[in-house]
């Protein structure tokens, strides 16, 4: 399994886990939408968690509506994010 493998399966293991979805992370696809139609069914409630889950994990901050919006899309699009967060600590 590849370093992006391996995030992609943690990140959906925090989703699961923080949200309590009821699902199996590994029915999760990395460009499954969150939100909106044939999504995971996420509201505005869960995206805050999310939000905190990811401070709490990997450090990640979204400063605002706008950057959520863009981070919080799927699966990539959040370890995109947190890839570049590491990328900047290193």
């Amino acid at each position: 399994m590849d370093d992006a493998t391996a995030l992609n399966e943690r990140i959906k293991r925090m989703l699961v886990e923080n949200l309590m979805l009821q699902v199996m992370p590994s029915e999760i696809t990395d460009d499954q939408p969150l939100f909106g139609p044939g999504s995971l069914g996420l509201d505005s409630v869960d995206a805050l968690q999310l939000v905190v889950a990811l401070d709490k994990n990997f450090g990640l901050k979204i400063p605002d509506a706008t950057a959520a919006k863009e981070i919080l899309q799927n699966v990539r699009t959040i370890a995109a994010a947190v890839r570049r967060k590491l990328a900047d600590v290193s």
